[in-house]
């Protein structure tokens, strides 16, 4: 576990012109030394500035924008380490491409790994997002890497301790470099790097991971390991945490654990990512532990640079070297972004793309605009999603047609047949942190699979559960969250909740039902019940008469989901009853093609229950104006543009 290379990747100020010089190189003295550890984390086979579903160029996106900041690190500084934070496997038609379309065979160079090749990574760590195509996929893929690939709590066999595992991955590495030190001299320093991905893969990717692999709690493994870093010669420890920053208390088997992990005695820096926010940075103001102005946790410095390539994280060390050892006097952390949004909205970017990157995957970028571009049949109406949160929607209506039609034939002559079938979908692009443009629009007429692809995002697998109806009633509570509280006769009340992201918020279909805004909600945004007592879901019926509670129901839904994702009632794994070996992207495009030409008007099956005399304000991308008029059973008045680029309605229930 142990690698040596002759010197850093270095790029000296001369050969480079004009640079900044760091405080810390300014007036590092002799036994003292500058390091600069720069970041990506969640780049989801973002390589290009490209956005594939839209099938146009951005400012925004890509690691070949995001490596012309690397280039200006590596010249500001002589001693730099480049480490990426993981989840870049998947996330776009890019990364479905190959391994849907075609595939790796043994020597093949996945193209995110060509890009991160040419950029000259030290070293990575596993996202969760790694595992979607399966194991066999994923090992080929890390075959082609150039840097090492370290991961300490996903393991092939659980020991008794984490140190009797036998591993996936290398858990740790100890990278030999040289540090300048003020003075000029050459000094030798052994950094330790470790690697974590949040234990529930074991539940998200089930069907891959199952029977091959175990999961370990992050915290409990870095303790077993930590000391052995030590045992081994490291000077400092980096911890590549791809979890997000959540709770500052400890608790067993967290997803989000960087904050605890921060406080950890030995790790001395965090790189961390799978929240896609930025840090340091207002994304994290006020939260336990965590400092946005220092940009640490637990006094320990940290970095988180958004997603797909948006920024460079980058933590700079001033380290002393005394008595034989290094140890970190100083920090300062930022993320610097590749485009910066101007007062008229639109993107300013601050670098150009890397030409290197961009040759390096060339054939594998046009195959998958070829493959994106496919036609698979039509659609008589739009499909969109700028309203898909106060009202029945085209966009997820069609995903859950699709569903439901490819769960009754595989149920067909099982002992499941003759129960009703709904189905449960969300819209994923829904604005958010997304921004204005993040919503899918697809105009009436061809439909590709570049359509598909916007209106499913990820390449979950279709699964089915079996349930009661009050699980179905406490599943549609649980989405209810998606909404703040609202006082009869308000004017104007804030309609979202900005901390439920809009994947969490299922639409059931098959059963019609409405949503009382006066009653608090009885999950918070993490799915724990607040409100036991609330009932928001009102007026639930099945076939025109109320649910039954007692009766059995099966949903179709996608892995993701009935494994626990999100921590809905009634979908934690135990309930599943078949595990289907299709993507729901590819069940959509079956069911495009059988039907020739789709008919995605929304049915109508739910909506807020009427509370005369008030108004909500919630906000869609601007071009969902062209829709306003046409949301089925809503009645809304444009507001005008946020600062922030969103078209705002008033909704009056």
């Amino acid at each position: 576990m142990r690698m040596s290379r002759r010197h850093f990747l270095t790029t000296t100020a001369g050969a480079a012109g004009l640079v900044m010089v760091h405080p810390f190189a300014a007036r590092a003295a002799a036994g003292q030394a500058h390091l600069r550890i720069a970041e990506t984390t969640d780049l989801h086979v973002h390589v290009w500035p490209y956005d594939y579903y839209g099938d146009r160029p951005v400012d925004t996106v890509g690691l070949s924008r995001t490596a012309a900041l690397i280039e200006q690190v590596r010249a500001e500084a002589g001693n730099s380490l480049v480490i990426d934070n993981g989840d870049f496997l998947q996330g776009n038609p890019l990364g479905d491409f190959m391994a849907y379309e075609r595939g790796l065979k043994e020597g093949d160079i996945h193209p995110i790994i060509a890009a991160m090749n040419t950029v000259g990574y030290d070293a990575a760590t596993v996202g969760n997002h790694e595992f979607n195509y399966g194991l066999d996929f994923f090992e080929k893929a890390m075959a082609g890497a150039d840097f090492p690939v370290v991961l300490a709590n996903i393991v092939k066999e659980a020991g008794a301790t984490p140190l009797a595992d036998t591993p996936l991955m290398p858990p740790y590495i100890i990278l030999d470099r040289e540090l300048t030190d003020g003075a000029g001299e050459t000094l030798p320093i052994r950094i330790g790097v470790i690697g974590f991905t949040p234990p529930q893969v074991m539940q998200w990717d089930r069907r891959h991971l199952e029977g091959n692999v175990t999961a370990r709690d992050i915290l409990s493994t870095a303790e077993a390991y930590i000391p052995q870093m030590k045992e081994e010669g490291a000077d400092i420890i980096i911890a590549l945490s791809h979890s997000g920053l959540g709770e500052a208390a400890a608790s067993d088997m967290m997803e989000n654990a960087s904050v605890p992990l921060a406080g950890l005695p030995g790790i001395d820096a965090v790189l961390t990512g799978h929240h896609h926010l930025v840090f340091p940075g207002p994304d994290y103001e006020g939260k336990p532990g965590i400092d946005t102005v220092a940009g640490t946790v637990n006094g320990t410095p940290t970095v988180m640079p958004g997603f797909w390539g948006s920024h460079m994280g980058l933590i700079d060390l001033l380290l002393e070297h005394e008595g034989g050892e290094w140890r970190v006097v100083a920090s300062t952390s930022e993320a610097r972004p590749i485009a910066i949004r101007q007062e008229d909205r639109s993107w300013s970017p601050q670098v150009e793309d890397v030409a290197a990157v961009l040759e390096a995957t060339r054939a594998d970028h046009e195959a998958t605009l070829e493959y994106v571009r496919r036609a698979v049949g039509k659609t008589d109406a739009p499909l969109h999603s700028y309203f898909a949160l106060v009202a029945d929607d085209p966009s997820v209506q069609i995903v859950s047609i699709a569903q439901k039609w490819y769960i009754a034939q595989l149920l067909a002559g099982t002992e499941h047949e003759g129960l009703p079938i709904l189905s449960a979908a969300a819209p994923f692009k829904a604005g958010g942190r997304g921004g204005p443009e993040y919503y899918t629009d697809v105009p009436a007429g061809d439909v590709a699979i570049r359509n598909v692809a916007d209106l499913y995002l990820y390449p979950n697998t279709v699964r089915a559960v079996r349930v009661t109806g009050q699980q179905v009633k406490d599943w549609l509570e649980r989405s209810a969250g998606m909404f703040n509280q609202i006082e009869a006769g308000a004017s104007d009340a804030v309609l979202l909740n900005p901390d439920f992201p809009s994947y969490n918020f299922d639409v059931m279909d098959g059963v019609s039902y409405e949503i009382d805004l006066s009653q608090p909600a009885r999950f918070d945004s993490d799915g724990a019940v607040v409100n036991p007592e609330a009932n928001r879901i009102v007026n639930l019926t099945h076939e025109g008469a109320p649910l039954d509670m007692a009766a059995e129901f099966i949903i179709a839904t996608n892995n993701y989901r009935a494994s626990g994702g999100g921590s809905f009632p009634g979908a934690d794994g135990s309930t599943i009853i078949l595990e289907a070996p299709d993507t729901n992207r590819d069940v959509i495009v079956r069911y495009i093609v059988e039907q020739g030409t789709i008919s995605p008007s929304a049915d109508g099956n739910w909506r807020f229950k009427a509370m005369p005399g008030t108004t909500a304000l919630f906000s869609t991308g601007p071009a969902g104006a062209a829709y306003a008029g046409a949301v089925p059973g809503v009645a809304l008045e444009e507001v005008g543009l946020t600062d922030d680029g969103f078209l705002e309605f008033r909704l009056s229930l």
